[in-house]
């Protein structure tokens, strides 16, 4: 077991050796969108860590037009709060244009209120972590999870 996978739970562990660490195993690609360059950068930083090809989309409309432009993710991680569009109106559009159709989705924001998350689920996500609850390796393993299909709607608070 390589040390990687001895540093997360054990059902993050158990995927991460199935899907990333087996020589036929492709990196799963990981769509991150948010507004804050610092968030991006340091999540980029985390999932590369733990072996994923990592696409970044500064804002709502970057990241339309990069799905657009044919970007296939494995797993999006959606931040709430974002100029233009928010990410509940992102996730909306992903899901009615099928931008998207085999990709999970995470949401990733501070607003926690249960309106919040329950929106997120009726949207599609698959799970919803509060930023300001969650470091960075916590949304690394909860990304795991959910891809694992550990879980079928994971809350991080």
């Amino acid at each position: 077991m390589s040390n990687v996978a001895k540093s997360l739970t054990p059902k993050a562990s158990q995927w991460y050796t199935k899907l990333i660490m087996e020589p036929t195993a492709t990196p799963k690609k990981i769509f991150i969108v948010d507004d804050d360059k610092f968030l991006l950068d340091m999540y980029t930083f985390k999932f590369k860590e733990k072996g994923f090809d990592v696409i970044q989309a500064f804002g709502s409309v970057d990241a339309l037009n990069k799905l657009k432009g044919g970007i296939v993710p494995d797993i999006m991680l959606l931040d709430v709060v974002m100029p233009t569009m928010d990410g509940f109106e992102l996730l909306s559009i992903i899901k009615n244009e099928k931008l998207a159709p085999n990709a999970k989705v995470l949401v990733l924001s501070n607003l926690g209120q249960p309106t919040d998350v329950e929106k997120g689920r009726s949207l599609g996500a698959n799970g919803y972590v509060i930023k300001a609850s969650a470091t960075p390796s916590e949304v690394v393993e909860k990304v795991m999870t959910v891809m694992g299909g550990g879980e079928s709607f994971a809350k991080v608070d």
